[in-house]
């Protein structure tokens, strides 16, 4: 599995995800800072990435267009520092692998995880 960091996550999850041996980029590195959400959807579904951010429009997105994939992991808690969103990241892709590999639309917030199958309809 290989994420795809969006905007407001802090560049410096990177590093901490790699001591957890987790793959990923941010947008900000591959060009695509300014992209809209369903031009990082593309991408995503294009590269067979899995999208991390903070923003509830991607999820908004999956719904309104029936789609079964990218997976989106949804932090829900504002002020992590890199070390402890990796924490919890790690924690998500390890509760919800199957899911995810199947297409899902997951919400973190600090009292758990809720996860949806793809098409959100």
């Amino acid at each position: 599995m290989k994420l795809l960091r969006d905007q407001g996550l802090p560049r410096s999850t990177v590093l901490e995800l790699h001591k957890l041996n987790i793959d990923s980029i941010h947008v900000g590195d591959i060009g695509m800072s300014a992209s809209t959400d369903s031009d990082i959807i593309r991408k995503a579904q294009d590269d067979g990435l899995i999208i991390v951010t903070l923003d509830s429009d991607f999820h908004t997105i999956l719904a309104a267009n029936v789609k079964q994939e990218p997976s989106v992991i949804r932090i829900r808690i504002e002020g992590l520092k890199a070390k402890d969103l990796s924490q919890i990241i790690q924690n998500v892709l390890f509760s919800a692998s199957v899911e995810i590999n199947d297409g899902a639309a997951i919400s973190v917030n600090d009292k758990g995880i809720r996860i949806h199958r793809l098409p959100l309809v």
